[in-house]
């Protein structure tokens, strides 16, 4: 299964230091039955962009809590046998949990298929995103549009020989 796996970069160069995304329980995001029937899509890579898109808003939730963090969104795509990817059923239908499953150990980083990561063109709206967050939960419309601008940038795609490339020009 290919789930998404959402991270900061300074997230991301723990994981490339140490060779694995963890300690477990990760939090993690996949095609799931609940984001199937709530997408009501077959399209696989559609779903899997949607699952991508949960991560990213995810990965953005982290740097709000994370003021040092370079303002990137970072999600790491890893393939996990089935059975370690685990949707809570009692949460599968709610908006706020959609893909969502736990992996209950690190995940090696060999298990990487690719790295997505904001541009730098991104920057300047994913920061304001991040500082608007804590409003928009409380119901800002003003705030989630502001929240919401940080969707229209892309996440760009990195092979995993490139994290370290990667790491060396964001750092």
């Amino acid at each position: 299964m290919r789930v998404y796996v959402p991270l900061t970069l300074p997230g991301l160069a723990d994981a490339h230091r140490r060779g694995e995304l963890g300690p477990g329980p990760l939090t993690a995001y996949a095609v799931t039955p609940g984001l199937r029937e709530w997408y009501v899509s077959d399209d696989i890579e559609e779903l899997e962009y949607a699952a991508l898109g949960r991560a990213a808003q995810a990965s953005l939730r982290q740097l709000a809590v994370d003021p040092d963090a370079p303002r990137r969104r970072v999600v790491v795509a890893v393939d996990v046998p089935d059975r370690e990817a685990v949707a809570d059923p009692d949460h599968s239908l709610d908006p706020a949990a959609l893909g969502e499953v736990r992996i209950g150990k690190a995940v090696p980083l060999a298990r990487a298929a690719a790295v997505h990561v904001d541009g730098e063109d991104a920057e300047a709206d994913v920061a304001a995103a991040a500082d608007a967050l804590g409003a928009a939960d409380q119901g800002d419309d003003d705030a989630r549009f502001v929240v919401d601008g940080a969707d229209d940038h892309e996440l760009l795609w990195y092979a995993t020989q490139e994290i370290e490339t990667l790491l060396e020009d964001l750092g």
